[in-house]
């Protein structure tokens, strides 16, 4: 398979099987997270809730797009990581799925809503890391300004949760407090008793949402891992897009040259001035390889790897060079200079159609199984009393615009911390914070501190183990 040894084709298999199974975990993991307010508001039957979410988890990962599942593959800058053995490639992805997978697990056993999302990202971390410590490495192991941003979109997602929810709950108080129906938003549903048609509209449509967007943005950190193996493993075959004519691309070579030709190296420092440079002649090197092919095919496997190499590179340098105010660059080159680079990399940020179905399958099955321990802890646990149709709705509802919004932007978040920071508000909004229940949101926050720290160390202990047993 892939022209790979038999040893190592099925260690490739065994690879995608657990890229998989993290994905299933996540499903009833993550995912209880939006049927736990249907489930507890008696609006729809629980074996209907988990089989309706599942679907949408489903739908979410393949209308999606692949902006957050590119988010996970540059966290590690694969263009070095891939400058190794095959054996250390393998050992990589093996340490990082099997500690994400482990600690999920945990966590779900303890009934604890920890993030897939910091485990993974925690996991992938840890390996870099650990790759960097070994003799002889001087590349970087870890892209870092990458991390920041998607590290500052995981500590935020779920304080604006958590204060978006308190602000929501007190317009609906406010703007139904004089109406028929307002009362009933705010008390206890009755035990198997389904609410008012429009109130159960309602919470079914937060539920859809929150299902959706959850699969728009954890199943893409899924399609993420998987492509991480594909690159990792087979460069070959998956550096490069199929689907994209690399003659199409001459017209945002000829913009990027424009725009490189007006940059005057002069004013730079040292380092800048030489990664302007390598950058032209990356730019050239590319303009070369791809302006006479008409598809991918044609260009040779040995050569496929190292263009993609030159792509992310260049991207990151002219990324980096856009901030530098010494180049005086017009804000309209600017904004040529990032939109043809997005062009260009259209070529390398892909996820064939058949790794999006593979994680949607995995996401959607998984929904349906296992989902009891965190909807009890969701639904019984956070606050001190039942959870009422207003909160239901308005924690749902700020989880699915937060989640919505960061897929929108390719950042990945956590459906488990956004969702109950939001349940976490509405208890708040409703009866102050005396309203949460101290042991379940201290085993919470216990969970997101530790989470980071283990999983990277476990991860990275992993990596050295593996790579020396292969």
């Amino acid at each position: 398979m892939f022209e790979l040894e038999l040893s190592y084709s099925i260690l490739l298999v065994v690879c995608l099987i657990a890229a998989c199974g993290f994905e299933f975990v996540n499903g009833f993991h993550d995912t209880a997270n939006a049927v736990a307010t249907v489930i507890y508001t008696n609006s729809l039957k629980p074996w209907v809730a988990v089989i309706w979410s599942g679907i949408w988890n489903f739908v979410g990962v393949l209308f999606g797009g692949i902006s957050v599942a590119m988010g996970i593959v540059y966290l590690l800058p694969v263009e070095s990581l891939v400058d190794q053995t095959m054996a250390q490639s393998i050992a990589m992805v093996m340490a990082l799925l099997i500690s994400a997978i482990a600690w999920n697990l945990i966590t779900w056993y303890l009934g604890i809503p920890c993030s897939s999302s910091h485990t993974l990202i925690a996991s992938i971390l840890g390996v870099g890391i650990a790759y960097s410590l070994l003799p002889g490495v001087e590349a970087a192991a870890v892209n870092w300004g990458k991390t920041k941003e998607i590290g500052m979109s995981l500590l935020i997602s779920p304080l604006f949760g958590f204060s978006m929810t308190i602000i929501l709950m007190f317009l609906i108080r406010s703007l139904t407090k004089k109406t028929k129906h307002g009362d009933s938003l705010f008390k206890e549903p009755k035990k198997n008793t389904p609410p008012p048609l429009w109130i159960r509209s309602i919470l079914i449509a937060t539920c859809t949402g929150v299902s959706f967007f959850h699969g728009s943005n954890d199943g893409q950190k899924g399609v993420g891992l998987i492509m991480l193996i594909l690159i990792g493993i087979v460069p070959s075959y998956f550096a490069l897009s199929d689907a994209v004519s690399p003659e199409s691309l001459n017209g945002s070579f000829v913009k990027i040259e424009q725009v490189l030709s007006i940059m005057d190296p002069a004013p730079l420092s040292e380092p800048d001035r030489k990664k302007l440079q390598d950058t032209k002649e990356m730019h050239a090197r590319l303009v070369s390889a791809l302006s006479t092919k008409a598809s991918v095919d044609i260009i040779p496997k040995s050569e496929r790897f190292a263009i993609r190499k030159d792509v992310m590179v260049m991207n990151r340098n002219l990324t980096d060079l856009l901030d530098k105010e010494e180049l005086r660059l017009s804000d309209k080159d600017k904004k040529t200079l990032k939109d043809e680079l997005k062009s260009v990399r259209s070529i390398t940020d892909f996820a064939p159609q058949w790794v999006v179905l593979m994680v949607s399958f995995s996401l959607g099955i998984g929904t349906m199984i296992g989902w009891k321990r965190i909807v009890k802890t969701i639904g019984e646990k956070i606050g001190k009393e039942h959870l009422t149709y207003a909160q239901g709705a308005s924690a749902e509802l700020i989880a699915a615009t937060t989640i919505g919004l960061s897929s929108g932007l390719g950042l990945p978040v956590s459906t488990t911390h956004v969702l109950s920071s939001g349940i976490a508000g509405s208890m708040v909004a409703n009866k102050g914070i005396k309203n949460l229940q101290a042991d379940t949101v201290r085993n919470i926050l216990i969970a997101w501190f530790l989470t980071l720290p283990v999983v990277l160390i476990m991860s990275g202990t992993l990596f050295f183990l593996f790579r020396l047993m292969l």
